[in-house]
């Protein structure tokens, strides 16, 4: 009894002294997340992992062929035409062109982007650009793309063909890169023929 009675007053004390309690969301949306809340990316300025495996195969084979032949024969001429001979001539022409090209791409890599933007239906665009030297020599790579929330995996990734709308760009420059590409007079000659 005295228990009950020690409870009343520490309850009635409480309420006295103007103590509310706040109930308080796990889940927070201004950005900032607790321990507890989930740590995928989804509000513009979060960061996420792309994975690229990427691989690209073109074949093109062309084969063309053209020819010709024309023979002509002539017998002897009689009366006031017997000075002309028997004679014949015949002529062939012929041209075939056989060609082909594969090309075969494969890039995997990982490359950290930013969301840029969230969607109204709640799709994320992402872009991120990331730079690496090597002996003077620099290599870009630029991704920019839309993605799902229900994509991103635990781990805060997303697979490189899971990207809608992906425009990914590899561009590079440096002495090295410079001397893989023609020179300006190869290239007009190249233009002009």
């Amino acid at each position: 009894m005295i228990k009950k009675f020690l409870a009343a007053i520490m309850i009635a004390a409480f309420v006295m002294v103007g103590g509310t309690a706040d109930a308080k969301s796990l889940w927070v949306d201004n950005g900032f997340m607790s321990m507890y809340s989930d740590k995928k990316a989804r509000n513009v300025g979060d960061i996420l992992t792309i994975v690229i495996s990427e691989s690209t195969t073109q074949t093109a084979t062309k084969s063309r062929s053209n020819s010709k032949s024309g023979s002509i024969n002539v017998g002897t001429g009689t009366g006031i035409f017997d000075f002309i001979r028997a004679f014949s001539a015949s002529g062939s022409d012929s041209w075939k062109a056989d060609g082909s090209a594969t090309d075969t791409n494969r890039f995997t890599g990982q490359i950290t982007v930013t969301v840029v933007e969230v969607l109204p239906n709640g799709n994320m665009v992402v872009e991120g650009t990331q730079s690496i030297w090597q002996n003077r020599d620099e290599h870009k790579i630029t991704l920019r793309g839309v993605i799902r929330r229900d994509d991103v995996t635990m781990n805060n990734t997303v697979p490189s063909y899971k990207v809608a709308d992906a425009t990914l760009k590899f561009n590079g420059k440096g002495p090295l890169n410079a001397k893989q590409r023609q020179g300006i007079l190869t290239q007009i000659f190249n233009f002009l023929f």
